[in-house]
């Protein structure tokens, strides 16, 4: 962990950064469906990011270029389709809860098909407490699940195909600039949504816009939301492992709460602090040298970035 640490810290502030977005989604659904966000999220981050590294590399082989094609879909246009989609169907409580899976999912996967996790009683204990603080935080205090089968299955649809991706990515060689990996898979992603974009009825309407507020809400989302924590949540995955940085996770709907109670004055009870403390000693417990022992190896890149 010492030589690693950085990658940590920047697994967190990815983390923080991702558990604000709710507020400006949540403005923009005012004026925008939830594909013309996406896809114009999406779009905005994949200029930045050709800008940033405009350099194209040949195919290799079909089965790396399959690795950026399944990290683009489920990365991008299932998790966020099924997740924004589930929030129709379902309480937001039961999607914040069944999303919340996403790093015990990617434990389960990368130990059976990747074969690169061992569970220990430690590791599992810590999942649960993550998992328990979690639940508490999402309900704050009102133990009211109302189940709704369309939504929830969307909802775990949401975090399977989270926990897919971040498998993906670690499998993509290293050797690659990571500005380029976060572009190529953002181009799938975009390519896989014009379907949905086509359908739904995109409206490109210049004047909304270029509405101050929503350009800046946009402009968030697809810059430092999207450009930015990707290429640095995917050189954390690289470094640490994709359920090492998978169960920073469990913090965002704690950071969440606490952005609700600073930003929009909603309420924070006991339950939801106890769930806090839950998720914090979680972690702790999975991470500490006493969890998941993730076979890291040493990373060599021609042009490394971060």
């Amino acid at each position: 962990m010492k030589k690693n640490w950085i990658y940590y810290v920047i697994a967190f502030l990815v983390v923080v950064i991702w558990s604000t977005t709710f507020i400006s989604t949540k403005l923009l659904l005012n004026t925008l469906t939830p594909v013309e966000i996406m896809f114009n999220r999406y779009m905005i981050a994949y200029v930045l990011l050709w800008l940033m590294h405009p350099k194209f590399y040949k195919m290799k082989s079909l089965k790396e270029e399959a690795l950026f094609i399944g990290a683009g879909i489920f990365g991008g246009t299932l998790y966020f389709l099924t997740e924004n989609y589930a929030l129709q169907y379902t309480l937001a409580s039961n999607v914040g809860i069944l999303v919340a899976v996403a790093p015990i999912l990617t434990a389960i996967f990368s130990h059976f098909l990747i074969r690169e996790e061992k569970f220990s009683k430690q590791a599992i204990m810590g999942s649960i407490l993550s998992f328990l603080g979690v639940t508490l935080v999402v309900l704050n205090g009102r133990f009211v699940v109302q189940m709704n089968p369309l939504g929830d299955f969307l909802a775990i649809g949401a975090a399977i195909s989270w926990s897919i991706y971040s498998i993906l990515i670690k499998k993509i060689p290293h050797t690659y600039n990571g500005i380029y990996v976060t572009r190529k898979t953002f181009f799938y992603s975009i390519l896989t949504m014009l379907p949905g974009v086509i359908v739904t009825g995109y409206r490109w309407d210049a004047t909304l816009l270029q509405s101050p507020g929503i350009m800046a809400h946009l402009l968030f989302l697809g810059i430092l939301a999207s450009s930015i924590c990707f290429v640095l949540w995917n050189r954390a995955i690289w470094h640490i492992g994709p359920v090492t940085a998978n169960n920073f996770i469990y913090f965002m709907p704690f950071i969440t709460m606490i952005c609700s109670g600073l930003l929009l004055k909603e309420s924070i009870s006991f339950y939801a602090i106890l769930g806090g403390i839950l998720i914090i000693g979680g972690v702790y417990i999975a991470e500490h040298r006493v969890g998941f022992k993730e076979s890291v190896k040493t990373i060599t890149t021609d042009k490394g970035v971060l």
